[in-house]
């Protein structure tokens, strides 16, 4: 894995979500990969504690897509600050932004990432 191909693996991280593809998000992630987010009682590892989540979070959304607004590489770590936009499926429309710092492993998959956001502001949103 070069650095240059980084991007790409944090970028096709981003286009899972927007397309609401769970299968293509957990491929970004190594076997075991590891995601610390926020609100979760303790860090997701492995697909499918990983896919869970993920079906979990875009089971609220009719529509979501995030821009990466930042990005920032060193090495094989990337942080990213994001924006995201998305329907509820009850029709609510939400804005919520963050950081999420990525380490990327030789093989080109995420090894860990650190999610920085607000999950009970944006559920307000999606509730009020």
């Amino acid at each position: 894995m070069t650095s240059e191909n980084i991007p790409t693996v944090v970028a096709g991280y981003f286009t899972a979500i927007g397309e609401k593809d769970p299968d293509a998000w957990v491929a970004c992630f190594a076997e075991q990969g590891t995601s610390y987010e926020p609100g979760a009682p303790a860090p997701l590892r492995g697909h499918v504690v990983l896919r869970q989540f993920l079906v979990e979070v875009l089971g609220a959304f009719e529509k979501i897509a995030m821009t990466q607004d930042h990005v920032f590489q060193s090495g094989n770590r990337v942080a990213v600050k994001f924006t995201g936009r998305g329907t509820g499926k009850n029709g609510r429309q939400v804005l919520f932004e963050g950081i999420d710092v990525f380490e990327i492993n030789q093989a080109g998959k995420i090894q860990t990432m650190w999610g920085y956001w607000n999950p009970a502001a944006l559920m307000a949103q999606l509730q009020a």
